[in-house]
């Protein structure tokens, strides 16, 4: 299926331990545990969302991600508009309240989803507060330590490429197939 041989799945599986039996094989069940075990989808890690607009609303009441082990425990944002308001089952707070929140609450996994112009702040909020893991969506690199992991997802970015690809379609389709001379 994946048009991958044998010794090259046994190689990489070796990376995570020995599992398997010599002329034997694998039992699957339980490689299957450890490689979730290794991808830690075994664990729940706690998100929280900066940013209680559209882009932020949509991610916090997405229920597929609580599903994959990232249920949304918290959402933020400066805008007193919005504090106190519900988002789904959550109720938005100041952004003044997120270190305590995430001290308190065990978060590890922030989610940017503020103007470019507000993330880095906001990031190295989240940092001093605890969090090791960013997933960020303002068009912005952010500057971390190297002990933060980050995530950016640039939706204009995306957009581009799929603009690239519709393109190349497009291009591809208009092409003659055979040159008259």
């Amino acid at each position: 299926m994946a048009n991958v041989n044998a010794a090259k799945v046994r190689k990489d599986l070796s990376y995570l331990g020995t599992y398997g039996t010599r002329g034997v094989g694998y039992e699957v069940a339980f490689l299957i545990y450890q490689i979730k075990r290794e991808l830690g989808l075994l664990t729940e890690w706690k998100t929280i969302v900066i940013g209680a607009g559209n882009l932020g609303a949509a991610i916090t009441v997405n229920g597929g991600f609580a599903s994959r082990g990232f249920p949304v425990v918290g959402i933020f944002d400066v805008d007193p508009r919005k504090v106190g308001t519900r988002v789904g089952e959550l109720s938005v707070r100041n952004l003044d309240e997120v270190a305590d929140f995430v001290r308190t609450n065990g978060v590890h996994i922030g989610v940017l989803a503020v103007p470019a112009t507000a993330a880095q702040s906001v990031a190295d909020d989240l940092i001093a507060a605890g969090i090791g893991s960013l997933l960020n969506f303002a068009p912005i690199v952010l500057t971390t330590p190297k002990n933060v992991a980050v995530r950016n997802v640039d939706l204009g970015v995306e957009l581009q490429i799929l603009g690239y690809h519709e393109q190349m379609r497009r291009q591809a389709s208009s092409k003659p197939t055979t040159i008259s001379v």
